[in-house]
């Protein structure tokens, strides 16, 4: 299990992030069309999950933007942003930011996903939600970077999340 702050407090996650070399689980989540989606939808395609608590917070929302930019016209891949928001609230942000590279998922139907990937949070105000990570598959879903974040009030490591995919990026 992982050790998270928040607010100058420590909670846990229920393990830790899949390993790097492991295969990624296939789960369920909900699209923004209330349809069910796993990876298999994406079979053939890499794929950078951003697990975050919620769309309306400033850094989760600031992470979904800087994902859906950088992806811009990188080929083959696919940003999935993974929260317990509603789909509507995924769609909502989608729709307001003009998002085209972003994929809003809500785990809102599935609970394993947080016990599967190792990021919901089981004490303190936030149990129940997702710690934010970030989960990078190849086009196998095959992990190939993990990225725990420690302080969930801070942005991922954008750089190494592409960098996993062989892709450099300009911030």
């Amino acid at each position: 299990m992982a050790r998270i702050q928040h607010n100058n407090a420590s909670y846990r996650t229920h393990s830790d992030l899949p390993s790097v070399g492991s295969r990624a689980p296939d789960v369920s989540l909900v699209n923004t069309d209330l349809q069910n989606v796993s990876f298999a939808n994406w079979m053939g395609i890499r794929k950078v999950l951003n697990i975050f608590i919620s769309v309306d917070t400033d850094v989760c929302a600031k992470s979904v933007l800087e994902f859906d930019r950088l992806a811009g016209e990188i080929d083959n891949i696919v940003m999935l942003m993974v929260s317990y928001d509603l789909p509507f609230a995924h769609k909502r942000f989608q729709e307001e930011h003009g998002l085209t590279n972003a994929v809003g998922l809500s785990a809102i139907r599935h609970a394993g996903f947080g016990e599967n990937y190792g990021v919901q949070i089981v004490n303190g105000p936030l149990a129940g939600m997702f710690s934010r990570a970030v989960v990078v598959l190849d086009e196998n879903n095959t992990v190939v970077h993990a990225e725990q974040i420690e302080d969930i009030s801070t942005e991922p490591d954008y750089r190494a999340a592409f960098r996993a995919l062989g892709i450099e990026i300009d911030e």
